[in-house]
């Protein structure tokens, strides 16, 4: 009710966002690479602005709402990922605005499972 809920997925220099109460997708390619061969974030500060601005246009203009966001990386995690790449994808969702995060490696979820990843 006072949250947003958003599914963002991230790719090679790329960031699909969706807002899990309408649907409403929003997809960003980086213009400047912020993958790496061997990680799919190894240039924090431009993977920020991609997932941020993407984020911003996901979330539309719900001020008094908290954000929770689910980051699901999608590409260069076989193995799963370290606890440094969890800590990464934190901190992208946090400055992009989260209050609440939480982070998927797996098959793609649907919306509801998006929003029971907090409950």
């Amino acid at each position: 009710m006072f949250t947003t809920d958003l599914y963002v997925r991230i790719g090679i220099d790329r960031v699909r966002v969706r807002n899990a109460a309408g649907g409403e997708t929003v997809e960003r390619v980086s213009k400047v690479p912020f993958s790496h061969p061997r990680m799919l974030i190894g240039n924090f500060t431009e993977a920020q602005a991609v997932v941020k601005a993407a984020v911003a246009e996901a979330k539309g203009s719900s001020f008094l709402k908290s954000l929770r966001i689910v980051m699901h990386p999608t590409e260069v995690v076989s193995g799963g990922i370290s606890q440094v790449e969890d800590r990464v994808f934190h901190e992208l969702a946090i400055g992009a605005g989260a209050g609440k995060v939480a982070v998927w490696v797996g098959a793609e979820l649907s919306d509801e499972a998006v929003r029971t990843k907090f409950q």
